[in-house]
């Protein structure tokens, strides 16, 4: 069995995975300050959830855009399942040519979201994640990552208004009844979300403007899956494609 770790911003979502099939996965908040035994014993307990226990693992695989968790976490992989895990990074082979200014600025998450997106559903594919950030990543036949943009995620975007206004309150993150809000959170709530739908669009429509030739739109993170009933300019979304992706990172490299 495959671990597959993802080291996010907001949350670090960890998947078990018996050859491709994804068979289980994990959430809890990102935390700096937890030591290595805290998250060895989080990991064993989901591996006990599973009905798994440490000599069941055979590998582990991490993506991480919060450098300050990696020596912590990598730390519970060695102590815990006695594993050197293998960090998507500078190094290892991705299948994919990575076509940017500074290629070592792409994002492990984005990297990995690009590995799965073309080994799953082909290219040219644009893939966009909903995370911490919005990122969108161009990827085009010839297995190159073409492009990048990068804008605030809806959470973001929620938490700044809170925190940067006196009296605005925090509000759940969902598709509203209406856009003819009356109330102080279902306005705060309408006017994220049509505005954020709004600017997805927009963004993937000037994509096919500036790019002379079809492609498909992969769409991933917690929060895509608020959108996929108000939009057909996303073709799938797929809330394990970075666990996809990092099980053919793995196997390029193992």
């Amino acid at each position: 069995m495959l671990v597959a770790v993802d080291i996010g911003n907001t949350n670090i979502v960890i998947g078990f995975l018996d050859g491709r099939q994804i068979t289980g996965t994990f959430r809890v908040t990102t935390a700096a300050r937890h030591t290595s035994d805290e998250y060895g014993l989080m990991l064993m307990q989901f591996l006990a959830v599973k009905g798994l226990k440490a000599q069941d693992v055979d590998d582990v695989i991490i993506a991480s855009v919060v450098p300050q968790v990696m020596h912590s976490f990598r730390a519970s992989i060695v102590k815990f399942l006695g594993l050197e895990p293998m960090v998507v990074g500078p190094g290892v082979k991705s299948g994919l040519s990575i076509r940017l200014d500074d290629p070592k600025s792409l994002g492990a998450d984005c990297l990995a979201d690009c590995v799965g997106a073309y080994g799953v559903y082909g290219g040219p594919v644009l893939v966009a994640d909903f995370g911490t950030a919005t990122t969108f990543n161009y990827v085009n036949e010839h297995k190159a990552i073409m492009s990048g943009l990068i804008s605030p995620g809806l959470q973001t975007a929620a938490n700044s208004l809170v925190s940067g206004t006196a009296q605005l309150p925090e509000v759940e993150i969902t598709r509203p009844d209406s856009i003819l809000a009356t109330g102080t959170k279902t306005a705060m709530q309408a006017g994220l979300y049509y505005n954020f739908l709004g600017g997805i669009e927009r963004t993937i429509r000037q994509f096919h403007e500036e790019i002379d030739e079809p492609f498909q739109v992969i769409a991933t993170g917690g929060l895509g899956s608020v959108f996929m009933d108000d939009t057909d300019m996303i073709d799938v979304y797929d809330p394990d494609l970075i666990f996809k992706g990092m099980e053919l990172i793995y196997q390029l490299n193992s």
